[in-house]
């Protein structure tokens, strides 16, 4: 029987934790950044410390590839008196096959709540500073989603309209291949707050 995701996330954060008492040593962290000003810097004990975790992250990383243990955790959105629950992946985790076949057929539910939520708001799209946008707009980008994601302040809402690896999609350096376009819907001006 291999573990759950659950389980998984309990065995990185017991690790995690560990790592940053000190309790875990890698003893050949200064050898592997090939930058002697930012390795002095940062010390040998943080280094440590950081590629221990990284090096932990990725045997957990290879034990999901290897046993099919999904990536994903199940999100519940609140906007005014609505919920929506859906899947979205841990950015600790890793994505297996099927986590994206169930992203994408999540997409049609967010996508509902999303729309049902949204009337009588105006629309932006994320970026610095926002910039307004019209529904048609919205419409086209969310027909070349592969999959989407929300959340929601008091007074906002956020969808992501996502596509390629769900690991990367969040990354600027991933374009075009992966992506994910990020829509504000607030009743006046966004808060500024980060999405």
């Amino acid at each position: 029987m291999s573990y759950t995701t659950e389980q998984l996330l309990e065995i990185l954060d017991q690790e995690l934790r560990a790592n940053w008492k000190g309790e875990r040593v890698l003893l050949s962290s200064s050898q592997r950044l090939d930058h002697p000003a930012i390795a002095k810097a940062l010390g040998p004990e943080k280094l440590s410390k950081v590629f221990a975790i990284q090096d932990f992250r990725a045997q957990i990383h290879q034990y999901q590839q290897e046993h099919g243990v999904s990536g994903l955790v199940w999100h519940t959105c609140r906007f005014r008196e609505r919920s929506i629950r859906f899947p979205e992946l841990h950015p600790q985790l890793a994505a297996i096959p099927q986590d994206k076949v169930t992203l994408i057929a999540a997409k049609t539910s967010v996508l509902s709540f999303w729309r049902e939520s949204m009337v009588g708001m105006r629309l932006w799209i994320a970026g610095t500073p926002p910039c307004p946008t019209t529904i048609e707009h919205v419409e086209t980008l969310i027909s070349q989603a592969e999959w989407a994601e929300i959340d929601a302040t008091r007074t906002e809402l956020y969808l992501s309209l996502c596509w390629g690896d769900p690991k990367e999609c969040r990354n600027d350096w991933a374009r075009p291949e992966s992506g994910c376009e990020r829509i504000i819907a607030a009743p006046s001006q966004p808060s500024g707050i980060k999405v």
